[in-house]
C-alpha cells in the first residue's frame, strides 16, 4: 500500500513539475515576441510611452529635482542640529597649555552638540524661489504630459489608418487585376480595343506599386509606434481601430473656461513671472546684514569626562555645560557684485513679464485655433464616409456599364482612383480629428 501512494505522489510531483516547465516556456515565448501580438488600445499606448519616452521623463525628473530643490532650501530656514567630536594633542613643554600658544592644553577633548540657526531675509527669498521654480517644473511636467498624448495619438492611429490604407490598396489592386482580366476577355472577344486592354494594364502597374508604397508606410508607422511605447524593440503587437467612436466636443464657453483653469503654458508663465519676482527679491536681500546663532552642549576639557580636574591645581571642576555664539554679517563692499545681481534679476523680470503677456495672447489664439479645427474635422466626417459610400457605389456601377459596353475603360479607372482617394481621406479624417481633439486638451485637460 505505502509503495502505491508513493508511485500516485511520484507521478503528481512530475505532473505539476512539467506544468510549472510549461507555464514557464510560455511566459518566456510571450516575452521574446513569438507568441499571440499583444493589443493595445489607445490609453495602453499611453500609460506605456509615459512608463518609457525619455523626453518625458526628463520633464518629470527636473519636476523631482525642483521639488527636492524646494525641501532642501526650506531646511536652511530651520534649526539644524548637529554633534561634532575631536580630540587635540599639543607637544608638552612643562606648563599647562604645551607648547603652541593657542592650545588649551596637552591634551583637549570636544565632544559636542549644536544648534545652529541662520536668520536671514535672503534665505526666505531663496525658499519662496524654489517654490516658484518647484510650480514652474510641475506646469513644464504638465506641459510634456499633454504633449506626448498628442504624439503618441498621432503615432497611434497614424498606425490605424496606415493599416486601412494598406488594406484599401490591397483591395484596389485586386479590382484592377479583375479589371484587367475583363478587359482581356472582351478583347479576345472582339468587344473592345486593345487599348482598353492597356490601360486597364497600366491601372494595374500603378495599383500593385501603390500597394507595395502602402505597406511600407505601414511597418514604418508601425515601428515609429513601438519606440515611443515599449522599452525594448518589439514590433509583435496590434492596435483597436476605435476611429468609429466619435468624442463630443464641449461648447466653446465650456472650452474656454477650462482653459483659463487648466491651462500648463498658461501657469507655466506665471510661474517663471513668480520666479522672477523671487529672484528679485534674493538680489536685494544680498544688500541686508544676516545673523546665525549657535548653541553648543557637552564638554571641552582637557580630559574625558563630565567631571575633571583643573591642571595644576588638580581642583575638582565640572566639564559639562553648554555656550553660545551670535554672529551678525553685514555686507559693505564686493566691488558691484550684489548691484549686478540686481540688475540681472530685473532684467530677467523683464523678460518674463513679456513672455506671460506672449502666453496669454497665444492661449487665446491656440483655443480659437483648435477649438475650430476639432469643430470642423468632426463636421466633416460624415461627408466623408457618404463619399466613400457613394464611390464604392459608383464604381459597381460602372464597371457594369462597362462590361454592358455603355462606358468607357476610363470612366472604370477613375471611379477605382476616386473609391480609393474617398476611403483614404475618410481614415486621414478621423485621424485628423483625433489629433485635434488632443490638441485642443493641451489647453483645457481632458473633458
Amino acid at each position: 500500500m505505502n509503495s502505491e501512494w508513493r508511485k500516485r505522489a511520484l507521478v503528481l510531483l512530475s505532473t505539476l513539475l512539467l506544468s510549472a516547465a510549461s507555464f514557464a516556456q510560455t511566459n518566456e515565448i510571450a516575452t521574446d515576441g513569438s507568441s499571440a501580438p499583444l493589443t493595445l488600445t489607445l490609453n495602453d499606448a499611453l500609460i506605456r510611452a509615459r512608463a518609457n519616452e525619455p523626453q518625458y521623463r526628463a520633464a518629470l525628473t527636473r519636476y523631482g529635482v525642483a521639488r527636492q530643490a524646494m525641501v532642501q532650501s526650506r531646511a536652511g530656514l530651520l534649526p539644524n542640529v548637529n554633534y561634532n567630536a575631536q580630540f587635540l594633542y599639543t607637544e608638552g613643554n612643562g606648563t599647562s597649555t604645551g607648547r603652541f600658544i593657542g592650545a588649551n592644553g596637552v591634551h583637549e577633548y570636544v565632544s559636542q552638540g549644536n544648534v545652529h540657526q541662520s536668520l536671514s531675509l535672503q534665505n526666505m527669498a531663496e525658499y519662496r524661489l524654489a517654490r516658484a521654480q518647484e510650480a514652474l517644473a510641475k506646469a513644464n511636467a504638465e506641459i510634456a504630459t499633454r504633449g506626448l498624448a498628442v504624439a503618441v495619438t498621432q503615432a497611434y492611429y497614424g498606425f490605424v489608418v496606415a493599416q486601412r490604407k494598406y488594406g484599401i490598396a490591397q483591395r484596389a489592386a485586386s479590382e484592377a487585376q479583375k479589371f484587367f482580366d475583363i478587359t482581356q476577355k472582351l478583347e479576345h472577344g472582339g468587344e473592345v480595343a486593345h487599348a482598353d486592354a492597356i490601360k486597364s494594364q497600366l491601372q494595374l502597374q500603378q495599383q500593385q506599386r501603390a500597394l507595395q508604397d502602402s505597406q511600407l508606410e505601414m511597418d514604418r508607422s508601425r515601428l515609429e509606434l513601438a519606440v515611443i511605447i515599449f522599452p525594448g524593440f518589439n514590433e509583435n503587437f496590434t492596435t483597436v481601430d476605435d476611429l468609429q467612436n466619435i468624442q463630443p466636443l464641449p461648447s466653446f464657453q465650456e472650452a474656454e473656461a477650462q482653459a483659463g483653469q487648466q491651462n500648463p503654458q498658461l501657469a507655466a508663465a506665471l510661474a517663471a513671472m513668480r520666479a522672477a519676482n523671487q529672484e528679485v527679491a534674493v538680489a536685494w536681500n544680498g544688500f541686508l546684514p544676516s545673523l546665525g546663532l549657535d548653541y553648543f552642549y557637552g564638554i571641552d576639557a582637557n580630559n574625558f569626562g563630565a567631571n575633571g580636574f583643573e591642571i595644576g591645581t588638580r581642583r575638582p571642576v565640572r566639564n559639562l555645560g553648554y555656550a553660545a555664539a551670535a554672529r551678525l554679517d553685514l555686507p559693505i563692499w564686493n566691488w558691484g557684485a550684489s548691484h549686478s545681481k540686481l540688475k540681472s534679476a530685473h532684467l530677467e523680470r523683464d523678460q518674463a513679464k513679456l513672455e506671460l503677456s506672449f502666453a496669454q495672447r497665444k492661449m487665446v489664439a491656440d483655443l480659437k485655433t483648435f477649438y475650430s479645427e476639432a469643430q470642423i474635422s468632426r463636421s466633416e466626417l460624415d461627408s466623408l464616409r457618404s463619399s466613400a459610400d457613394l464611390s464604392a457605389e459608383s464604381l459597381r456601377l460602372t464597371t457594369l456599364r462597362y462590361q454592358a459596353g455603355e462606358a468607357t475603360v476610363l470612366e472604370v479607372v477613375d471611379a477605382q482612383n476616386t473609391l480609393t482617394l474617398a476611403q483614404n481621406a475618410l481614415g486621414d479624417g478621423q485621424v485628423r480629428f483625433r489629433v485635434a481633439l488632443a490638441n485642443l486638451q493641451t489647453l483645457t485637460g481632458t473633458f
